[in-house]
């Protein structure tokens, strides 16, 4: 399992395009992918997960991946969320 704490800073509106994104980069990847907030979790996978999430710019989350690629997808979601 990989762990990452990320600050997002590069959702400039937190609304449906940046969230489809999101889990259109998780979905590339065969890892169970979680986002984690305070006392909450999300399958970043699941674009009503996400959006219920309520991430904003300058969010402080925890991601977790669980499988054969977890580096990659760990990776990929950092970069897009802070890049």
């Amino acid at each position: 399992m990989v762990e990452k704490q990320i600050c997002t800073s590069n959702l400039e509106k937190a609304y449906d395009r940046p969230f489809s994104e999101l889990v259109r980069i998780a979905c590339q990847f065969q890892s169970r992918i979680l986002l984690h907030h305070k006392d909450r979790q999300v399958n970043a996978k699941s674009i009503m997960g996400v959006m219920a999430f309520e991430l904003s710019e300058g969010t402080f989350l925890t991601v977790t991946a669980e499988g054969n690629d977890e580096t990659e997808a760990v990776n990929a979601l950092e970069s897009f969320l802070t890049h």
